[in-house]
Order: structure tokens, then C-alpha cells, then sequence
């Protein structure tokens, strides 16, 4: 990879104007390109995010696969393309400056895929629900019993070779985007692993974990990935 990769992050973001603007300023200027996709926001994310320096796109469908891919939609009309795709949430429970955590094994130890990885040493108190701890263990313990995958978190917070994202053809619009990466990476065999990132309390409710339809309907589209990709591994 070139000395100076070129690296964009895609921001989903569906009412997040007050945490926008953090995670905007907070990323370390190795990044070339923040790309904002607002998610029919009924606030002013767009327009904060704009303000704050940001590319700004708009996907009126609402679900997390759906704003990722019209971001990505956006980064394939553009001439000169990135080497490196960075994901994060917008709610700024992630730290933005480990950025360069995540992309560093991919720099100069050429891996193609990196999951910041939510310890429970480094989490804040009540930053991840009991549904969420329990639905990251469960996936990830099927996906090591069934695919000899190294996982312990399906962490928004990931970094991936532009061109490898491409030539995984995601397609979930809503909650199974995270694992669906996860698990086409397998089968593909990128060469990858997880770093240990921070994680606090986001700002705001959660639109997933925040609520027992999200939590539960995150759930079933989570194992219903692991379980499809069980045959055709």
C-alpha cells in the first residue's frame, strides 16, 4: 500500500445532530474524506454535519445497510477512489482519534479487515445493554463454533480495503450489516483481526438497542446471517 493511503469514513447517522459534530472533529486528520449519510433525520443532522466539514448524502429508506450503501454509492462516483473505508456510528460512543488504531495494521502489516473491538476493560459503564452483550457473545460464539472465527464483537467501529469491501457485494439494508461483513470476510478469507477500542455512553437513545422491537429484530436478522452463511460456507 502507498505511504499515504487515502482513507474516507462513512458516518449512517439518523438524528444525531448533537453528537455529529464530535465525531466529526475528532477524527485525526489522516482522514481524507468524512462521508455523512443522513438517514431521514427529523433534526438538524445533516446541516451539522455539513457545517462541521463533512460530505453529506441522503437515504430516505430507513436502516443501517441502506445509508452504508448509499455512502458507498457516493465514494464509486468519485474519481479517485480510497484504499481504505473507515465505519462509524454517529452517537460518538466510539472514540474517533483510535481511527488510526484501526488502520494501522491494515498500513503497514497489509491486512484487509480490522474490528474495533468493544473490551469490556475499556467500556464505560452501561455503554452496551445486557441485550447487546448477550447478542454479541452468542453471535460470535456460533460464528468461532461454526466458521473457526476469531470475533468477540460485531463493533460499527471497523476499518476495511476499499477494494475487498467492494468485492464483498453487501446487501443487508437494516441491522444484519455488521455481521453480514463479518462473515462474507470469512468467506472470502481476508486476512483480519480485532483491536481494543474504547467505548462510553452514546448521546442519546439508541434506534436498536434502545428499544425491545430493535434489540429483538436486531437479533433475529443477526442469527439469521449466521446461520444462512452455515451453508455456504
Amino acid at each position: 500500500m502507498q505511504d499515504k493511503p487515502i482513507i474516507n469514513v462513512i458516518i449512517p447517522a439518523h438524528d444525531e445532530a448533537q453528537s455529529i459534530p464530535k465525531v466529526i472533529a475528532d477524527l485525526p486528520d489522516v482522514v481524507d474524506e468524512v462521508i455523512v449519510c443522513d438517514n431521514n433525520s427529523t433534526d438538524d443532522t445533516a446541516q451539522m454535519a455539513k457545517d462541521a466539514g463533512a460530505t453529506v448524502c441522503f437515504e430516505s429508506q430507513m436502516g443501517y445497510g441502506h445509508a452504508c450503501l448509499k455512502a458507498m454509492a457516493y465514494i464509486e462516483s468519485k474519481f479517485k477512489k480510497p484504499d481504505i473505508i473507515v465505519f462509524i456510528d454517529g452517537d460518538y460512543s466510539d472514540y474517533p482519534e483510535q481511527l488510526t488504531e484501526l488502520v494501522h495494521p491494515i498500513i503497514e502489516n497489509n491486512y484487509d479487515f480490522i474490528i474495533g473491538a468493544r473490551v469490556k476493560s475499556l467500556r464505560e459503564k452501561g455503554a452496551m445493554t445486557l441485550p447487546q452483550i448477550f447478542g454479541n457473545w452468542l453471535a460470535t460464539s456460533l460464528m468461532s463454533l461454526i466458521y473457526n472465527a476469531r470475533f468477540t464483537d460485531l463493533g460499527p467501529f471497523r476499518a476495511i480495503k476499499y477494494k475487498q469491501l467492494l468485492a464483498l457485494n453487501m446487501q443487508d439494508k437494516t441491522y444484519g450489516w455488521t455481521v453480514e461483513m463479518q462473515l462474507k470476510a470469512l468467506n472470502q478469507k481476508l486476512k483480519y483481526k480485532e483491536v481494543p477500542v474504547k467505548y462510553r455512553n452514546r448521546i442519546g437513545q439508541s434506534k436498536v438497542s434502545g428499544t425491545l422491537q430493535g434489540a429483538v429484530m436486531a437479533g433475529v436478522k443477526i442469527l439469521t446471517w449466521v446461520f444462512k452463511y452455515a451453508f455456504v460456507k
